[in-house]
């Protein structure tokens, strides 16, 4: 007997029939669909012969005391219409005794010529095909999840088993022969699921395992270009994919793989490494021509001049192009043998092209060092004979610092004016007391220091130094002068004789009595007579007291006794480090009579 939930599950159309495999409705066993019984039944198939045609329908013998009648329909179009005499293989579906309607008065029973077919296909199916089975079909329409595919009967290949990479649109297959592998078979939902993907793998598999054995490195392939990312190209080999990465494409400088290669493109790659356990291949483009490092010291010998085009600028140099696949480095310091440059865009730009020197080679590290001051010759070569010591020269004030002034004597070359040159007599705190910036002056050359790239300026040079005669023969010890109070301090006051020159007058020497604050006794701007005790003009330094001027000479030849008996007693009394006063420092005073603690 034929079971009735699989008969029922059978009498459906195309799309009832997509339906069914789509929702997999549960329609029971399918064991027996033919029986042995001499007895005609439902749900059995049987042979019966064609006695006439009826309207719409179909008039069946089938050796029942009943005809049995088919709808019309069930005969394809392009089928070979039916014909009185011809046997036909009929599924009994009703008898007469269980009929109803206007069938049963009619005294016929129902028959199906369809459903009998498609049960015996299924039966037919399941014998010649198991799990894992390799079949050929038609695909014939697309469905919810995936595609209907026949193979004499109707099975489901899902959208994601129809390829490696999904298609983005499958109903491009729709009419299409294809061969897959049997996935799944369920007997009890009368499903049959398929996969073209797995059997596309399984070749891939087979034929990637062989290439892979049959790859050797060093070997020239011919590749298609799959799939291009930022760091290079995956190529396909003919059943595995190598990596061409950006820095195997060229021996020159590349930014982007697609400057090199395009999708879909048939290309030559040499195998540079196969790791067998990770399936990976590495592939290289440059690699077929000889590397232009090779004799690149014969090419570019260090000390010769090249051309070369600037290819790239960065804060600290500038690289220039030689060749294809060869680029040398201007460092920033080696831009200009006299100019101050803060970035290598001052003087240089992508594009142009230059002149430059080879200053050296790294073979090993394929690196080349290039200058382009050397292209010209150094100025700090011949300095010393074109500003030699003692000449004087004119410059302009390019920076002030607090040790000094920088005069640019030419473009790129300066001289340093310290503030201890400034001046013979004035003691100058910050060059700006002196010099302007940007302004123009004439200096003497001190020194020249060529290997240093150093040049020592005096300003005060340029006239003769005061102390060496003026000075000293015009303040002499003894001598009663008279001076502007300029600066007060606690350890004394300073007093200007002249335009630019002070004397000390220490706290000790302001009055006959103990002063405990200067200002107490003169004012800044306040005129006073002092009397000279000391000129040092190797300390540049005068030493001064107001007490003394107003002494008699008894007094002062009373004084001087009383020391020189004092240091006659006592020689160590008198440091000659304390005789120190002078012109605008906190040193202390010129000197230090005996008995004084202040």
């Amino acid at each position: 007997m034929v079971n009735r939930n699989l008969i029922r599950g059978l009498d459906l159309n195309e799309e009832d029939w997509a339906k069914e495999l789509e929702e997999s409705i549960d329609s029971g066993d399918i064991a027996d669909v033919y029986t042995f019984e001499s007895e005609i039944t439902p749900n059995q198939i049987v042979d019966g012969r064609i006695v006439r045609i009826e309207k719409e329908f179909v008039i069946v013998d089938v050796g029942y005391k009943s005809e049995g009648q088919i709808p019309l329909s069930e005969w394809e179009e392009g089928e070979e219409p039916p014909k009185p005499g011809e046997m036909v293989k009929v599924l009994i579906e009703e008898l007469e005794e269980t009929m109803t309607g206007e069938e049963a008065s009619k005294g016929m029973i129902a028959l199906s010529k369809r459903k009998a077919a498609k049960i015996e296909a299924w039966m037919k199916m399941m014998e010649k095909v198991k799990e894992g089975d390799v079949v050929d079909g038609m695909v014939t329409k697309k469905i919810k999840g995936g595609l209907l595919v026949d193979i004499g009967v109707h099975v489901f290949l899902p959208a994601s088993q129809v390829d490696v990479r999904r298609p983005s649109d499958i109903s491009e297959f729709i009419g299409k022969p294809i061969k897959c592998v049997i996935l799944k078979i369920d007997e009890t939902r009368r499903n049959i699921v398929v996969s073209r993907r797995a059997l596309i793998e399984k070749e891939r598999a087979e034929k990637k395992n062989a290439l892979l054995h049959e790859l050797e490195v060093g070997q020239i392939r011919t590749g298609t270009i799959k799939n291009i990312a930022e760091f290079g190209a995956f190529i396909d080999l003919g059943g595995i994919d190598g990596l061409l990465h950006i820095t195997d494409m060229s021996w020159g400088r590349i930014t982007d793989p697609k400057e090199v290669v395009a999708i879909d493109q048939q290309i030559e790659v040499k195998i540079l490494h196969i790791d067998y356990e990770k399936e990976k291949i590495s592939l290289g483009l440059k690699q077929k021509t000889e590397s232009p490092w090779t004799n690149i010291d014969e090419k570019y010998p260090v000390g010769a001049k090249v051309n070369g085009t600037v290819v790239n600028v960065m804060s600290y140099g500038a690289f220039i192009k030689l060749e294809e696949g060869v680029e040398g480095l201007v460092h920033i310091s080696e831009m200009s043998w006299t100019k101050r440059i803060s970035h290598p865009n001052e003087i240089l730009s992508v594009g142009d092209e230059v002149e430059v020197v080879v200053l050296s080679i790294n073979k090993e590290k394929q690196e080349i060092s290039l200058g382009i001051k050397q292209t010209t010759d150094n100025p700090w070569k011949t300095v010393d004979e074109k500003y030699p010591v003692g000449s004087e020269v004119t410059g302009v004030v390019r920076n002030l610092t607090n040790y000094g002034a920088f005069i640019e004597i030419e473009e790129g070359i300066d001289g340093l004016l310290h503030v201890s040159d400034m001046s013979w007599v004035r003691k100058i705190t910050h060059p700006n007391e002196v010099v302007t910036k940007g302004k123009q002056i004439n200096c003497k050359v001190l020194s020249v220091d060529k290997k240093a790239r150093r040049i020592a300026l005096g300003l005060k040079q340029l006239t003769e130094d005061p102390w060496a005669t003026r000075i000293p023969e015009k303040y002499q010890a003894g001598q009663l002068v008279k001076g502007k109070v300029t600066k007060i301090t606690n350890f004394g006051v300073f007093v200007s004789l002249e335009q630019d020159l002070e004397g000390l007058l220490h706290i000790s020497e302001l009055a006959n009595h103990k002063v405990e604050n200067p200002e107490d006794i003169v004012k800044v701007g306040e005129e006073i007579e002092v009397k000279v005790l000391r000129v040092d003009p190797d300390e540049r330094k005068i030493g001064l007291s107001r007490k003394r001027a107003e002494w008699t000479e008894e007094q002062a030849a009373e004084q001087a006794a009383e020391e020189a008996a004092e240091q006659a007693a006592n020689p160590a009394a008198v440091n000659p480090e304390t005789l120190r006063g002078g012109t605008g420092d906190s040193s202390g005073p010129l000197f230090k009579l005996p008995g004084e603690n202040n």
